[in-house]
């Protein structure tokens, strides 16, 4: 099983705002670097996208170590809040409809596929390569033709 180490961002320009996610995946020399930039988002849909877009990358099962400065994405998955929110529906313990439902049910095959371990980076702290991903982020969140975030519905 090949092994990649990925690192991810999301940020957003207001929040709601035009944002933009990135994910930095390497494998042995190799280094692939994707960014994209949405219209209008949220923070936390940043974050979830820039995992998804590094998963959804890999063309066969690998073992992966994921840093994310996220605690969100990171604790949906360790914590079992994911599981939990099948469990119940997708329902939060107080009974409310799991905001980004759409995004979170896209990671469901690809936790299954893929063996992922998940670090958690402090933002803006100094780690290279989140800082690398934040600034890809931003840039990607100010350019031109921006993407519609499908399911988001602010």
């Amino acid at each position: 099983m090949k092994h990649v180490t990925v690192f991810t961002d999301g940020s957003c320009l207001g929040n709601p705002g035009p944002g933009g996610s990135c994910a930095i995946l390497r494998c042995g020399e190799a280094e692939k670097v994707l960014a994209k930039g949405y219209r209008l988002t949220t923070n936390n849909r940043m974050e979830m996208r820039a995992v998804l877009d590094a998963l959804e990358t890999l063309s066969e099962p690998c073992r992966v170590d994921l840093t994310t400065d996220s605690q969100y994405v990171k604790n949906a998955v360790t914590k079992g809040w994911l599981k939990g929110w099948q469990k119940n529906g997708w329902k939060t313990a107080d009974k409310k409809p799991v905001k980004n439902q759409d995004l979170w049910r896209r990671f469901i095959p690809l936790l299954a596929a893929h063996h992922v371990t998940f670090h958690w980076t402090r933002g803006h702290a100094g780690h290279a390569e989140n800082e690398r991903c934040d600034a890809l982020a931003r840039a990607a969140a100010s350019g031109r033709s921006l993407a519609v975030d499908e399911g988001f519905d602010g």
